[in-house]
């Protein structure tokens, strides 16, 4: 059994989706998957064991089929996926499989790398055990299994965003409740909003559960930069909606500039002397608008540039050591299929 789900970018709104923010005011994110992906095999063993394998971060572990001895496995992920679904589908009996993964960036990308490993887990086990679960179903128990089960801190929007694929704007409410809004925004803009993006690693991958505990505590205290900052962000995902359905990319660039300033308001340790040195060098070289994807800290950033410009700017953040590229939209999210 394999499984393949997208990463994404975070274009505007991201933290708008964390507790207790979004369950008091409700949130709001605009985002868009690319073709980055995260990989889940499941293959059936042939010892009575359960196997994990991560190459891509050089790990391997095998345990007795028992929810007590995988609950020791150091890969989180793989541990906690395989004991919701023995609890909830397999009667409390471990299936002893191999399971293995990878994915096409590094933890603490920026681009919900881990989650969207989580959602790969899921669908394959999905899949694998011919459960109904549709892509709302599979985007909530991998928000489960990550937030609540493992107690890993962050908000909701990358499993969603995983789970359905393409461009969304998606509203998380009060009462656990969450809409995606597929947007049909005009091929032609989609085109030029991809020719006009250009993404950078920073070099640094980073834990994003400092900067999200630190911004939980500060929403908890009404009135403060943070819940401000939150507020300017949920505007901001509004506003960005509506600039790319009207096709205005030079709009998008400036709504990313405002959430760049609006998103360091809501913790400490978002830019860094690093993160705010490529900015400037890609606005330098002609970039309109940038800003980190994820939680900041690290990872990758991304730039709204003229696609005149395009190339002097990726060349210009090769030549700080930022590792920069295009990037491509895809539409599709979750996919499984039998080999």
């Amino acid at each position: 059994m394999r499984a393949r789900v997208p990463l994404r970018l975070g274009l505007a709104g991201g933290g708008t989706d964390l507790s207790p923010y979004c369950d008091e005011f409700g949130g709001a994110v605009l985002n868009v998957t690319i073709d980055r992906y995260a990989y889940a095999f499941i293959e059936p063993s042939a010892e009575p064991c359960v196997r994990f394998c991560a190459p891509d971060i050089g790990q391997e572990e095998v345990f007795a089929p028992d929810l007590e001895e995988i609950a020791a496995s150091r890969l989180l992920l793989h541990a906690g996926v395989a004991r919701r679904f023995t609890r909830q589908f397999c009667n409390g009996k471990v299936p002893t499989v191999c399971i293995t993964s990878f994915v096409d960036a590094p933890p603490g990308s920026g681009l919900g790398s881990s989650s969207a490993l989580v959602v790969a887990l899921v669908e394959a086990f999905r899949n694998y055990l011919g459960v109904p679960l549709g892509p709302y179903d599979v985007a909530h128990v991998a928000f489960e299994v990550e937030r609540l089960e493992l107690g890993l801190a962050g908000g909701k929007q990358d499993q969603y965003a995983a789970s359905f694929g393409g461009m969304n704007f998606i509203e998380f409410l009060g009462s656990d409740r969450v809409i995606v809004n597929p947007l049909r925004v005009p091929a032609s803009v989609l085109n030029e909003l991809e020719l006009s993006l250009v993404i950078c690693f920073s070099g640094v991958s980073r834990s994003s559960e400092q900067i999200i505990a630190e911004q939980q505590r500060r929403l908890h205290t009404p009135g403060t930069d943070a819940v401000a900052g939150m507020h300017q962000l949920k505007a901001d995902a509004l506003d960005m909606k509506d600039a790319l359905l009207r096709g205005e990319i030079l709009r998008l660039a400036k709504i990313l500039n405002r959430s760049w300033e609006a998103k360091k308001r809501t913790a400490s340790g978002i830019s860094t002397s690093g993160i705010e040195a490529l900015r400037d060098v890609a606005m330098n070289a002609g970039a309109l608008g940038g800003k980190v994807s994820g939680a900041g800290g690290g990872g990758f950033l991304m730039f709204v540039v003229p696609p005149a410009r395009r190339v002097a700017v990726i060349q210009a953040l090769r030549d700080a050591g930022g590792t920069a590229t295009g990037v491509h939209f895809t539409n599709d999210g979750a996919a499984s299929w039998r080999t």
